[in-house]
């Protein structure tokens, strides 16, 4: 698979507004694809509109929606059916973390971490696929995270729906390879998308953090070109990428426990 230029097809960002999610819609514009960026906040969403159409000639349209929300997804599916767009690509990028103990988290934030982390991607997934399957090739990412591939205490919940992520994609890859619909993840490290998430990775992971982050346009740009290629798993970042490979070898147990005296420190 091979990255196109000036396609005129269209590509959809849940997540579109900010951070990872923008830079995305930034690689996707710069070869061509016309975007819908889905987010809550409508003045992102406009900011982020503005700043593409006038840096790229595609047409960038937006959908003020809540992802987390059953009705939301389904109200999102059915817009972009009734338009019949040319949707090639689909990026499930939404997501919330938060440093707050899973132990003291309140149910209600526990629910919405599992609704839009885990529920949403699936859920945009499967009520895309149709669209998909009339414009192939076609490609979807979904954005996990380094913590699918580390059990994190703490961070638990955070690091079970990124887990759970990475595996619904490796598993949908297998199923969807004989249709030519290719499935990628992307698993960053950090990626300094707000000045918090600055602070709290010099805190837990001090000096190797902050060597493993990933400027969210490179992330953006990485992902877009080997999705485009037809990679599976998309690390950025040379350091990054042999952590995660270390974190993948050993046992998980090893890995929580490492994190527990790392929090401790």
């Amino acid at each position: 698979m091979i990255e196109a230029q000036n396609t005129g097809n269209y590509a959809l960002v849940a997540g579109g507004s900010k951070g990872i999610g923008f830079a995305l819609a930034e690689a996707l514009a710069k070869r061509g694809y016309h975007l819908i960026l889905v987010a809550r906040n409508l003045k992102d969403l406009a900011t982020a509109q503005e700043s593409l159409q006038k840096r790229f000639t595609v047409r960038v349209e937006i959908l003020s929606y809540d992802l987390s929300l059953e009705k939301s997804q389904h109200e999102i599916a059915s817009w972009c059916t009734g338009r019949e767009f040319s949707l090639k690509i689909v990026c499930n990028v939404a997501g919330v973390g938060g440093a707050k103990d899973f132990l003291d988290q309140p149910l209600d934030q526990t629910r919405y971490m599992t609704a839009l982390n885990l529920g949403m991607p699936v859920a945009m997934t499967q009520l895309l696929l149709p669209l998909l399957e009339k414009n192939l090739p076609a490609y979807i990412l979904n954005v996990a995270s380094m913590a699918a591939f580390a059990p994190i205490p703490v961070k638990n919940l955070y690091s079970a729906t990124k887990s759970g992520v990475l595996f619904f994609s490796l598993a949908l890859r297998q199923q969807l390879r004989d249709r030519r619909i290719s499935v990628s993840c992307l698993a960053p490290g950090p990626v300094f998308t707000k000045p918090e998430i600055v602070e709290e990775t010099k805190k837990q992971l001090g000096w190797l953090g902050m060597r493993m982050a990933v400027p969210p346009h490179r992330v953006g740009e990485i992902a877009i070109r080997k999705l485009l290629r037809g990679r599976m798993l998309i690390v950025p970042g040379t350091l990054a990428g042999m952590v995660a490979a270390i974190l993948r070898i050993l046992p998980a147990r090893w890995v929580a426990n490492i994190y527990k005296k790392m929090e401790a420190v």
